[in-house]
């Protein structure tokens, strides 16, 4: 089988790496597309750097797109001479949706796969209904999102989370990971996410730098982890320089993508609480059993259009699944030093909203399919089903 699969950002190209490793396992497959370290470690060669998709908010986009344009075109030229037997877009849904829209023009019969459901749920449910006219098939990594698939037509399989395979690190691997940084275990841990992005590094960096001063200055030796995404870890080291407090930063640089994942994940388990910039990160922490206080910050464009578009009062995915408000939010204009400086010293020394938080978290990780078969394999079986309709 011929799949031509694509990927935007990271989080993207971890999904579309086990789907390939999925279909592996299940038969021959040849792949090509756009991807990154994780689908290249499951054999594709990408058509061009996927860091050059990776782009984050209305301000961020406007003088990429140029850029963005040409590799659209540039990999609509490489699906229609590679042929494939399905088209497997992975998110991103702004660039890839152009490039199945525009391989269907030519190729009406040409099976397109579309993994990660658009949160309809949450902001312009329409987007859906746009979807369905070059999408046959969704794969949802949410169980309550295949209702508004398939009400617009698509077929849809709820397949399970990523993160629900990840591997567990052991205790041994926590003190090694905190003996290597100079980490007490007997002492608070506060793990900042200022995010993977470098706009949200900029943005999120001075709420996350006094936000822990003020709490240091009450909760005696509390220690800062920071574990710093590849894109961005320079600028996280630079910008930590002159803070008051030392911060300890976890640097992927030298190892591969699943090893700097599972030092990530070590590095959340050791952690008492975390400060972290809204996204998947979340759900992230709450495999972990991590207690967390969620904050972002976005351009002003943004930032309204998102106001505006809104359907839900919560952005955030153990929130929503438990259907509760669990997860303290600091959105925008409330992502402020003033709100969450309190929120962090209240929540590291509140032994009922731990607990209350460990709760949601348990029931939302059971949810996107804990215990049950891997995500990835799950999802290339219901590529090779819909395949066989």
């Amino acid at each position: 089988m011929k799949v031509f699969i694509i990927a935007g950002e990271p989080s993207g190209d971890k999904l579309g790496g086990a789907l390939m490793a999925g279909l592996s396992s299940l038969g021959p497959v040849e792949f090509q597309g756009v991807g990154g370290g994780s689908m290249q470690e499951q054999g594709l060669k990408s058509v061009f750097d996927m860091t050059d998709l990776t782009v984050m908010g209305l301000l961020e986009v406007l003088p990429r797109i140029p850029k963005i344009l040409r590799r659209i075109k540039q990999t609509v030229a490489a699906a229609e001479a590679f042929a494939p037997d399905v088209l497997i877009t992975i998110d991103s849904p702004d660039f890839c949706l152009r490039v199945a829209s525009k391989l269907k023009e030519t190729n009406p019969n040409l099976k397109v796969v579309h993994y990660v459901a658009p949160s309809v749920w949450g902001w312009r449910p329409e987007r859906a209904q746009k979807m369905a006219k070059s999408v046959d098939h969704v794969l949802a990594l949410l169980p309550f999102e295949p209702p508004y698939m398939t009400a617009v037509g698509m077929s849809c399989d709820f397949v399970g989370h990523p993160l629900v395979a990840e591997p567990v690190p052991t205790e041994a691997e926590m003190d090694a990971l905190a003996e290597e940084l100079g980490l007490r275990r007997d002492l608070p841990i506060v793990c900042l996410l200022p995010g993977s992005r470098k706009g949200e590094v900029a943005r999120m960096g001075p709420v996350l730098r006094w936000s822990i001063t003020k709490t240091a200055q009450t909760v005696a030796g509390v220690q800062i982890l920071l574990p710093a995404a590849g894109a961005v870890v320079d600028q996280v080291k630079k910008m930590v320089e002159p803070w008051p407090l030392r911060t300890y930063i976890l640097d992927p640089t030298g190892f591969s993508t699943a090893e700097a994942e599972h030092r990530k994940r070590t590095a959340f388990h050791l952690s008492t609480v975390a400060l972290a910039a809204s996204g998947t990160v979340s759900l992230e922490l709450a495999a972990a059993d991590c207690p967390m206080i969620v904050g972002y910050k976005a351009n002003y464009l943004t930032t309204r259009m998102v106001k505006k578009l809104a359907q839900i009062d919560t952005v955030n995915l153990i929130n929503i699944v438990t259907d509760t408000r669990v997860i303290p939010e600091y959105l925008f204009e409330n992502c402020t030093v003033e709100k969450i400086g309190p929120a962090l010293l209240s929540l590291l020394t509140d032994e009922a909203a731990h607990a209350e938080q460990r709760a949601a978290c348990a029931q939302t990780i059971d949810a996107l399919g804990r215990g049950g078969e891997d995500p990835g394999l799950r999802a290339a079986k219901s590529v090779m089903a819909f395949m066989a309709r």
